[in-house]
């Protein structure tokens, strides 16, 4: 490692220092600048317009958005730097088979909007550990996934997003790897602070425009560069690194050609790179975990004015990511075939004299393009783009994850905590979520072979599904209790931390060195290891519950499937616990806030904890409640919706049925 980081210190003076003079320019610099003022024109907008001094407001948006502003957010949310990163690099690296991860992103989202979606909002939660308190009673399971989903944020989204996100700024600016993390976290971190979930899905709005745009153009750019479509699929077959001997190694040459079966993504069950039953089965496990259990997703979901509303953002977002194909796999291909010799390095001596890393330069692929191929003013547009993809992402991941900590962890902590303490605590969590996740870069960056998607899927295979089995059977399968799931998800997390601790132990490797690991842990895919560790998480559950108290019905209406139309008035299993809540919150209720002074009133005003100018009755607290849990449809726009699903459904088809 130590020669690792003398090339990189000797190379960053040539090749990498080279790219970033060509940023160095009054057009690229002037988009950019550009682009930030209007995000936060935009962000501050927002913070005036929404009311944030609430627990709803800040964190559910008043349940006020509309269809085609959270669609953009569900996908601006969702598509991070590291999709451009990673999804173009393991493309040059492999094909398109990587695009089924998010072209099977349609079908869940249609799920999660038509049968997860009315089930949390009849539930009357704002987050997903709430859900399973309702539904299940107790704490340990509400505890238990809200520890581990913020270690998941860590590990996986803010951490793969930040590495990402530096890769551009270090080539385009040559800006030390954690003084530029340093500055765009702070950025967004001031949004997700002040601006609650409301600011978050504007700007993720404005910056999913972007993102569509700039992809677009660079898409176009490179087919033109490549000669056209036809030219594209001839010369990626034939995209060849010039050195593929040194460092005393025997390099197999599957290690450097393209594979045969590079332009499908239905591929070999036992020698595919992604099997073909990992794609049909095991993606769908860990989208289910993704799509419709996250909570950063299903938050955006949360705060739809009503439910055609939050069903057309779905639709929406479903159409988008059919896109990852075109604007980032195929342009990742498209780098390795102009600058071949750099995106298809093997050699590990090659690979750090070229980028700086020896475990390969795949992840380079997309950032390259942009670079070497944009013209000025366009480039900045593009570093402008990944920039959005960057700061949208992460908004979106510390909103929820402030969300996450204070209603499912800090509550648990200080029962007596006034509204306003609640809000001050989510905004703090922020910062400490930013420094662990910087702590866990350098783990990011040499996994799964160098690959970012691998290792983000891999992750996801080994922690998702036994939440996907829980959430799946505590809404369809109504005699499934508290004991069942909490053990079969014990069960879940020993089996999924047995296989990731061996990897994080003995290494993924490469294809020039197999890792050392026990080939009866890791020996298995890990898309076929979520199928395994889903269907005993399941069983797991079902046994355990058949053999103990069903939960009665009474506790249970609108909280799954089959009782989700019941009118009959519930007792939530908590009902004791939020009775006591109710009497501290009426306790509180009576204080009199201190006047303030200037400055506080100043610092109140910019983070939304002015005091309300009028308390709402209990009446209007009943009605207000009611609206929240309402899921009722206009006839006519649930015909438009339904409609629009055939629609996409079909699309899908001739997606799949043209390139699997």
């Amino acid at each position: 490692m130590a020669t690792t980081a003398s090339a990189i210190a000797s190379t960053e003076g040539s090749e990498l220092s080279s790219l970033s003079q060509n940023i160095n320019n009054a057009a690229d610099i002037s988009v950019i600048v550009i682009y930030f003022v209007v995000v936060m024109a935009v962000g501050v907008w927002a913070m005036v317009k929404t009311n944030r001094s609430t627990v709803g407001g800040f964190f559910l948006a008043g349940r006020a958005m509309t269809w085609w502003p959270m669609g953009a957010s569900l996908f601006a949310s969702n598509i991070g730097s590291g999709h451009f990163v990673g999804l173009a690099g393991t493309g040059a690296a492999s094909g398109i088979a990587v695009t089924a991860f998010e072209s099977h992103s349609f079908l869940l989202l249609l799920i999660l909007g038509w049968f997860f979606v009315p089930i949390y909002i009849k539930a009357g939660v704002t987050t997903m550990p709430e859900y399973l308190r309702k539904r299940f009673g107790g704490k340990r399971l509400q505890i238990y996934l809200s520890v581990l989903s913020l270690f998941t944020c860590v590990a996986l989204s803010i951490s793969a997003n930040i590495f990402s996100g530096a890769i551009f700024i270090k080539l385009a600016f040559g800006l030390d790897l954690y003084l530029a993390i340093f500055i765009l976290l702070a950025i967004t971190a001031v949004f997700t602070i002040t601006g609650g979930l409301a600011s978050v899905i504007y700007t993720d709005t404005l910056q999913a425009i972007i993102m569509i745009v700039g992809s677009f153009i660079l898409m176009v750019f490179a087919f033109i560069e490549v000669g056209g479509y036809e030219n594209f699929t001839e010369k990626y077959m034939s995209a060849i690194p010039s050195v593929v001997e040194g460092d005393n190694l025997t390099i197999n040459p599957r290690c450097y050609m393209p594979q045969a079966d590079s332009f499908h993504i239905f591929r070999d069950a036992v020698t595919g790179d992604i099997p073909w039953p990992g794609t049909a089965f095991g993606m769908v496990i860990t989208a289910l975990y993704y799509w419709c259990t996250n909570q950063v997703i299903v938050q955006r979901c949360l705060c739809g004015k009503n439910m055609s509303h939050v069903k057309a953002a779905c639709i929406a977002c479903g159409y988008l990511k059919l896109l990852p194909l075109f604007f980032m796999v195929m342009p990742g291909m498209i780098s390795r075939i102009l600058y071949t010799d750099m995106v298809a390095c093997v050699v590990p001596s090659e690979c750090v004299k070229q980028c700086g890393v020896d475990v390969g330069c795949t992840n380079y692929a997309y950032p390259t393009l942009v670079l070497k191929l944009m013209p000025m003013g366009l480039r900045g547009l593009m570093l402008s783009a990944m920039l959005a993809s960057l700061m949208s992402s992460l908004t979106s991941i510390f909103n929820s994850a402030s969300t996450l900590f204070t209603m499912d962890l800090y509550t648990k902590m200080r029962k007596k905590a006034s509204e306003r303490e609640l809000l001050i605590a989510g905004r703090l969590f922020v910062s400490v979520l930013i420094v662990t996740s910087i702590l866990w870069v350098p783990i990011v960056e040499v996994s799964q072979g160098g690959q970012l998607v691998h290792y983000t899927e891999s992750i996801s295979s080994y922690l998702g599904p036994p939440i996907a089995a829980v959430f799946l059977l505590a809404i369809f399968c109504k005699r499934v209790n508290e004991q069942g799931a909490f053990w079969g998800l014990m069960v879940g997390l020993v089996m999924g931390l047995i296989r990731m601790i061996a990897e994080f132990s003995y290494g993924t490797g490469s294809c020039l060195a197999a890792s050392s690991c026990p080939k009866i842990i890791c020996g298995v895919h890990y898309l076929y290891y979520a199928i395994i560790l889903f269907s005993v998480s399941a069983l797991a559950m079902l046994g355990v519950s058949f053999l103990t108290n069903p939960i009665p019905d009474v506790h249970l209406y609108r909280l799954c499937w089959t009782l989700r139309n019941s009118k009959e008035e519930r007792i939530d299993l908590d009902a004791e616990e939020n009775e006591e809540k109710g009497a501290d919150d009426g306790r509180e209720g009576g204080q009199t806030e201190k006047p303030h002074g200037c400055l506080k009133r100043t610092c109140d005003l910019f983070c939304g904890l002015q005091n309300a100018e009028h308390k709402l009755t209990k009446e209007e607290e009943e009605a207000l409640k009611k609206q929240l849990e309402d899921t009722s449809e206009d006839p006519f726009w649930r015909t438009v919706v339904n409609t629009n699903v055939i629609v996409l459904l079909a699309v899908a088809v001739f997606f799949y049925g043209y390139f699997a």
